[in-house]
């Protein structure tokens, strides 16, 4: 029985901290694109976006989740009309990076949100391992 209790609060907090790491790095890669949202090149940033991929932990006998691939965003580039500028082409137009600014920050905060619900887990899960320390020695 305590075996099994070690067990759940040890797969509990295993599978939150995956979840923290993968969050944090996917908040990570947002604020690379936020950074990047009006930087000019003859070569322009192009947004990234962060996959996950679940793995099987046999010793904690859980799926994981980990942040996967970085994948580069295939949309097109916005254009705007700017000759003077040195990064302008024949044309006078000026390439920006296709990252919208808005939805990076809508992307951060539900980053955010699930960065601390993983946390509150672990939070919860050392509370009640307290707990059952305190009842057993009692």
């Amino acid at each position: 029985m305590a075996d099994d209790v070690s067990s759940d609060f040890t797969r509990s907090m295993g599978i939150a901290t995956s979840g923290l790491r993968a969050q944090s790095g996917r908040m990570r890669v947002i604020s690379e694109n936020i950074a990047n949202a009006e930087s000019t090149a003859r070569d322009p940033y192009r947004r990234k976006i962060p996959t996950f991929v679940s793995a099987l932990d046999r010793t904690l006998d859980a799926k994981l989740v980990n942040l996967g691939k970085i994948a580069p965003d295939q949309s097109a580039f916005r254009t705007k009309y700017e000759p003077a500028n040195p990064a302008a082409d024949q044309t006078g137009y000026v390439k920006y990076p296709n990252v919208n600014p808005m939805v990076e920050m809508t992307d951060m905060r539900d980053a955010q949100r699930s960065y601390e619900a993983n946390l509150n887990i672990i939070t919860a899960t050392r509370r009640m391992i307290q707990r059952t320390l305190d009842i057993l020695k009692a």
